[in-house]
């Protein structure tokens, strides 16, 4: 999805750390999973609407349980959720598409070495599957999960976690987000985000947020390689 957007303000520090979500933001994931459930419901005779699917990016599990129970009740909402994750578990397993320009940007923070760490919603044990089937394990200094944490997003603990691991203050950090969810997580952290909306267009109300939207992650390392050409 491409907003239509102005051009974004200069980055106005180096980051010390630059903090990544992985669902929709470096792995084509969001699409992936969203297909299992609404394929799931299908076969369990459930007709639900294209929006729900949308309501849960960047929520993760629990917001996704609470949604559907409130539609089909809580023992249809389980059967969906473990047929689902049986199913993305396969196609987790052998290794989701990147989105693009994920490794560039990667590369470029390794040649630099400004420190880097995964914060997402998935729960830790297939997080680490996802990263590692996607071979992007190693381009990361810390992996903080929802496994971690007593709150999800778009409460900050997960980014928090993530800049006490890097050993970097939170007004330091960089953050990397798809999500509206992640986004507030980040600026509820004191961090600052960047935006690449993937299956969300942001609305007015994440807009008015006044943080970083780009159309691309080419366009987050411009912003990125901006700041480091204004530093040589």
């Amino acid at each position: 999805m491409s907003p239509a957007t102005a051009t974004p303000a200069p980055l106005p520090f180096l980051p010390e750390a630059v903090i990544f979500d992985m669902d929709g933001l470096m792995l084509d994931s969001e699409r992936a999973i969203n297909d299992c459930m609404a394929r799931v419901a299908r076969e369990l005779g459930h007709d639900l609407p294209e929006a729900l699917w949308l309501q849960m990016i960047g929520g993760g599990e629990g917001k996704c349980r609470r949604l559907l129970a409130e539609r089909i009740g809580e023992p249809a909402a389980d059967e969906l959720l473990q047929r689902s994750e049986r199913e993305y578990d396969v196609i987790a397993d052998a290794g989701i598409d990147h989105r693009p320009g994920i490794v560039d940007l990667l590369e470029l923070l390794v040649a630099r070495s400004i420190p880097r760490a995964v914060a997402t919603s998935t729960r830790r044990a297939l997080a680490m599957r996802k990263l590692a089937a996607a071979n992007l394990l190693p381009y990361f200094d810390a992996i903080c999960t929802s496994s971690d944490v007593p709150r999800p997003k778009p409460a900050p603990d997960v980014y928090l976690l993530a800049a006490s691991t890097l050993g970097v203050v939170p007004a330091r950090c960089l953050v990397l987000e798809d999500s509206p969810t992640g986004v507030r997580a980040a600026l509820a952290a004191g961090m600052t985000p960047i935006q690449v909306p993937d299956m969300l267009e942001p609305d007015e109300s994440v807009r008015a947020l006044g943080h970083r939207i780009v159309v691309s992650l080419g366009e987050a390392r411009s912003l990125l390689e901006a700041r480091l050409a204004g530093l040589l």
